[in-house]
């Protein structure tokens, strides 16, 4: 039970601090407060700038315990996000997990991964290694088309 009140804590802060944060839009599933999903809006300066991006947030009944499960439901080239499943490899959501973390701050480290790929610890091997080869160019190039492809603009007001 200590979940649901968290969530329910959160999900006040979240309707209080809508326009505080234009990057992040928050959306509890109305019918079960372990289902979120998330709108992010792409970093600036990087080739997922054009794109707003779906997050799909299931809540484990342990939270804050335990980190929720998120993955991405657009399509999105990026050496640390499984191209199929939208799988997410973030140390925040595995073994570096602390309950200080809130589904707006973990929605917030990963706009940070987008903006700073670690493509030593690829889920895309393709995207990791065009990082790795130093092939920026290539990176930026699939990054932004699929961007455009597949992340549709003005979702968030």
């Amino acid at each position: 039970m200590a979940s649901r009140a968290r969530l329910f804590k959160e999900y006040k802060e979240v309707q209080r601090e809508k326009t505080a944060d234009s990057d992040i839009q928050l959306i509890c599933d109305e019918n079960n407060i372990y289902r979120w999903t998330a709108h992010i809006k792409g970093p600036a300066d990087t080739p997922y700038q054009e794109g707003v991006f779906q997050l799909s947030i299931n809540v484990p009944e342990q939270y804050p315990l335990v980190p929720p499960q998120v993955r991405f439901v657009t399509k999105i080239f990026h050496p640390n996000v499984h191209f199929k499943t939208g799988e997410i490899c973030l140390d925040i959501l595995k073994t570096a997990w602390s309950p200080a973390w809130t589904l707006q701050s973990v929605c917030r480290a990963i706009i940070a991964l987008m903006s700073h790929p670690e493509p030593d610890s690829p889920l895309n091997c393709d995207c990791g290694n065009l990082l790795r080869s130093g092939d920026h160019r290539g990176y930026r190039s699939m990054a932004r088309m699929y961007t455009r492809l597949a992340a549709v603009p003005n979702i968030l007001h």
